[in-house]
């Protein structure tokens, strides 16, 4: 293992973090879990596969396969891997003899990101087309539902839920009560998933553009959504409006909204000195300790990686880890917060590709 102290920002007072490893993986990872006891991280690749890795030496082994993209990765308890992938289908695997133990064909699109209740008894996929609906540009009505909600004993549909597409983001509650999702277009939905009545619904315009630059269209969404721990607010994030929609520039954003109320308040959100620019692709809270996690891809500024304090916002602590990350959690019986995305692929003096898919784990020391 590669164990090096990372350069602390001034700023930084009360989180400290230390590399514990860094994997290659042929291809990118566009989702990432880990067992229980932090021996084995799972990931979601760009190539369709689905790897098991061991963390103390970074073994890995195909599990699975999906026909397209795999998009994400989740775990349970009994060592039951669930995998998703742009072909719309989720896969269950035994992990311990690696065996595809299901199959089901949830969306007729992309399952773009997929969701597990604390205590893993239900799963949802989010899913939708990006295609024009009028003059305007807005989305096209959806042609299936897009949220999901399966039960992950059987594999059965107990839930369909509709939003405009293509929703790109969900979160169950910590008392798995409640669904939220978010769209391209900054819609937010919250559902309690047992009768499936809407809760709550609002719109913040600060997560997607339009623009009349190298082409006509929406870009930009909610990236990721989570509960806070307590369940009384949702946290979103990803990138604010840019002049020029293809650029990837806008700023690093995130916002917290008090969602039982009506309308929903805006309670919180990233300070200006805070923020650089680039896409904010994943959003994680700690449950025992009172900070957050966004991560993505730095366009320009300081970090990819930040952690901020749950309840005042300030930024904590940062890191530049020179790669784009798509998905952030906390391993927190082991004391870690891993990472999985890509670092830029360059063809090499030899005439071929070298792997670009990673996995860090930093642990998490606080001062």
């Amino acid at each position: 293992m590669n164990h090096s102290k990372e350069k602390q920002p001034i700023q930084d007072r009360a989180i400290q973090t230390e590399k514990v490893f860094e994997y290659s993986l042929p291809t990118a990872v566009l989702g990432l879990d880990c067992s229980r006891d932090g021996r084995f991280i799972y990931a979601a690749c760009l190539d369709g596969t689905v790897l098991e890795v061991s963390s103390e030496t970074g073994k890995m082994r195909e599990i699975g396969r999906h026909n397209s993209y795999a998009s994400g990765v989740l775990t349970t308890d009994q060592g039951v891997v669930i995998s998703s992938g742009y072909d719309g289908e989720l896969h269950w695997y035994d992990s311990s003899e690696g065996v595809l133990i299901r199959k089901v064909k949830a969306h007729r699109f992309w399952s773009w990101k997929t969701a597990m209740t604390t205590d893993q008894k239900w799963i949802a996929s989010v899913t939708g087309q990006y295609r024009c609906g009028g003059y305007r540009y807005e989305p096209a009505p959806e042609t299936e539902p897009s949220v999901k909600v399966f039960d992950v004993a059987t594999g059965s549909l107990q839930v369909e839920l509709s939003m405009t597409p293509p929703v790109l983001s969900v979160a169950f509650s910590p008392d798995n009560r409640y669904v939220a999702a978010g769209n391209l277009m900054g819609d937010v939905r919250v559902w309690d998933i047992h009768s499936g009545d809407l809760k709550n619904e609002w719109n913040t315009p600060d997560f997607t553009c339009w623009g009349i630059t190298k082409s006509h269209h929406y870009v930009g969404g909610i990236f990721d959504l989570a509960f806070t721990p307590d369940g009384e607010r949702l946290t979103l994030c990803g990138m604010g409006p840019m002049r020029d929609p293809m650029a990837g520039n806008g700023k690093q954003t995130w916002q917290q909204f008090a969602w039982r109320e009506q309308p929903a308040g805006k309670v919180a959100e990233i300070g200006d000195s805070d923020s650089g620019k680039g896409p904010m692709e994943s959003l994680a809270f700690h449950s025992n300790r009172a900070f957050f996690l966004m991560a993505g891809r730095m366009a320009q500024g300081n970090w990819n990686v930040a952690f901020f304090d749950s309840e005042s916002g300030t930024l904590l602590h940062s890191l530049d880890t020179k790669m784009r990350v798509t998905k952030g959690l906390f391993s927190e019986q082991c004391g870690q917060v891993l990472l999985a995305g890509a670092k830029g692929q360059k063809k090499t003096d030899k005439g071929d590709w070298p792997e670009f898919g990673r996995i860090l784990a930093y642990s998490i020391l606080q001062v």
